[in-house]
């Protein structure tokens, strides 16, 4: 029978199997294949590590000292003018990768006014800090070269490592006569990697020591300043720039446009030459669709507005330290802040969750770090002190913290 003639199948009815060929498995022969994500769920939560997704709505009425907004610049009036300027001239995206349409002249100028702002030579912008933490690491090394990485060092650092195909030892935490003596003896390419400022307890690293330490061995200084821009330095120019290391030829250093410029991307900051290695090497950047026009222009915006508004950053410091004081005060073990982190201690991961649970149902967002995010193993709550909280709204959140603290 002709193949147009063949009689149509009932509904439902299963096509009988071709000469030759065995019947397809059903596609409940498939269902075991996930099974291992419930076993794995079930010791997340004995162990008190589910996460949840818990999406805000654009008006909450939660005071935020969870987000890494340190400047306020997020909702700011003209900031997110920039972003939807750019929007309306650019477009919604930036249509491809940089190499080919996604670079354009706004791109541009956010990057030279990037550079000279934070003092370096040249900047490249990536779509995330995640993304410019993967391009420094990887395009800055090679196998056979010796990676030095500080065991607090943020996740993307971590990967990028993983990624490199480089030796890599982790160093103790900030400490710069440990990267001395894994650097000793080494012959060729040597690069040492660290936070500005750790993301989990807000301590910051010893720059002008570890920049020391590399120098003794002609190895390179790769920083993530993600926690320092805006905050630290003259006029929130970043770590580097406070310890003097800004633009020499022998540092690069990473920044996001999604904390104190309140909007969204990386960038990486360094001598031209390596910037332009950057640009022909990095997969992250080369394989990746551009930074949208609505996130540049709203980090050019909210660059233009910290350089007119440079007590911004200071007003974050005092924040910080404020927070600081009252709650180690009434009793609470945190850590003393070197930028605009500040972590509070907690027993245990489920007396953490409990406790931003507790501070949410009054009214306070905070952050709750836990295994595995936490390296030491130490839950704690994170809070972030905003340059734009009033001393009114300081007062409710040190109120709230010490009043749901955990009593055991």
């Amino acid at each position: 029978m002709p193949q147009d003639s063949a009689p149509p199948l009932l509904r439902g009815t299963p096509p009988e199997p071709r000469a030759g060929h065995s019947a397809a498995p059903s596609r409940k022969a498939y269902h075991t294949a996930f099974d291992w994500i419930d076993a794995a769920h079930a010791e997340r939560q004995r162990a008190g590590l589910v996460r949840t997704l818990r999406p805000r709505p654009a008006d909450s009425p939660l005071l935020d000292l969870a987000s890494n907004d340190y400047l306020g610049l997020a909702r700011h009036p003209e900031v997110t003018h920039g972003a939807a300027e750019a929007a309306h001239r650019w477009g919604a995206g930036a249509t491809g990768s940089r190499l080919v349409t996604g670079s354009t002249e706004l791109h541009a100028l956010l990057e030279a006014e990037l550079a000279a702002f934070c003092g370096f030579e040249a900047a490249l912008v990536l779509s995330s800090g995640y993304a410019a933490n993967l391009a420094a690491v990887t395009a800055l090394t090679a196998p056979g070269t010796l990676v030095v990485s500080d065991a607090g060092n943020h996740a993307s650092l971590i990967d990028g490592c993983r990624l490199s195909r480089a030796r890599t030892e982790v160093a103790p935490h900030a400490d710069p006569e440990a990267v001395r003596t894994a650097l000793t003896g080494h012959d060729g390419r040597a690069l040492a990697v660290t936070d500005s400022v750790f993301s989990v307890d807000g301590d910051a690293a010893p720059l002008p020591a570890l920049a020391e330490a590399c120098r003794t061995s002609g190895a390179a200084l790769l920083v993530d300043d993600a926690h320092g821009l805006g905050v630290l330095g003259d006029g929130g120019r970043g770590a580097l720039s406070a310890a003097g290391l800004a633009g020499d030829g022998d540092v690069v250093a990473t920044v996001t446009l999604s904390k104190s410029l309140g909007s969204q991307g990386g960038a990486v900051l360094g001598p031209a030459r390596v910037i332009e290695h950057l640009v022909n090497t990095a997969r992250s950047f080369i394989f990746d669709t551009g930074l949208a026009p609505a996130a540049a222009g709203g980090a050019l915006a909210a660059l233009r507005l910290l350089r007119r508004e440079p007590q911004r950053a200071t007003r974050a410091g005092q924040v910080a330290r404020g927070l600081h004081g009252r709650l180690t005060a009434a009793g609470l073990a945190a850590v003393r802040p070197d930028a605009a982190v500040v972590s509070v201690r907690a027993p245990s991961p489920e007396a953490a969750v409990r406790w931003a649970a507790d501070c949410r149902a009054a009214g306070l967002a905070v952050g709750c770090f836990r295994p595995p995010s936490v390296p030491d193993g130490i839950s704690r709550l994170r809070l972030t002190a905003r340059a734009d909280l009033t001393d009114r709204q300081i007062d409710r959140a040190v109120g709230t913290i010490v009043a749901t603290a955990p009593t055991g």
